[in-house]
């Protein structure tokens, strides 16, 4: 991010503004201090899955930069449920900071039918998007403006994921029959 890590950890450190960054998510309810009820809509082809859930800051350290949110729901039509661990690790370069995103992501039901592929592959579309979404609001902040004059971040459409996400696959095809092979040795 071309932000300095002072900015990027204090944006980081307000959950609002950081859901409002992604594609789909929403807080309704701050229900204590660091946890929050919410909601998060994607689109994938015909497949719309819409979660409601909690999310919750389950460790800051100030020193090191790190941010760890645990958030979890279920499907409102009960076709499965999803979990996260994120953590978050800000680190000062020069521009700008690095953002090192850790995830481990479990999903049951109808979207777990999709197979690891096309899950990675719409989550690292989510992820993108949802870091433009975070520039653009640190950006506006930084001119002293209103972050939501940027506008917030719009459900996860089923034509963008599913473009990237093919993308994305197809270029995975084509080097496992394209690129050289490397063997792997043997013990």
């Amino acid at each position: 991010m071309k932000q300095p890590i002072d900015a990027v950890w204090k944006f980081f450190d307000d959950i609002p503004q950081v859901a409002a960054s992604i594609p789909g998510a929403n807080l309704s309810k701050e229900v204590s201090k660091d946890k929050y009820e919410g909601g998060v809509v994607v689109s994938a082809g015909p497949v719309k899955l819409e979660f409601d859930g909690v999310a919750e800051v389950k460790s800051r350290d100030n020193a090191k930069r790190i941010l760890v949110l645990d958030a979890s729901g279920s499907d409102k039509k009960g076709r499965g449920a999803a979990s996260v661990l994120l953590t978050a690790a800000l680190n000062q370069i020069p521009g700008g900071t690095k953002v090192d995103l850790s995830m481990d992501l479990t999903i049951s039901g109808a979207a777990a039918n999709y197979g690891r592929g096309l899950v990675a592959d719409v989550t690292a579309v989510l992820v993108n998007t949802a870091t433009v979404n975070m520039e653009a609001r640190m950006d506006a902040i930084s001119k002293g403006l209103d972050p939501n004059s940027v506008g917030g971040a719009k459900a996860a459409s089923g034509l963008s994921i599913g473009i990237n996400a093919f993308k994305r696959a197809t270029g995975r095809v084509l080097a496992r029959f394209f690129l050289p092979y490397k063997p792997v040795a043997r013990r």
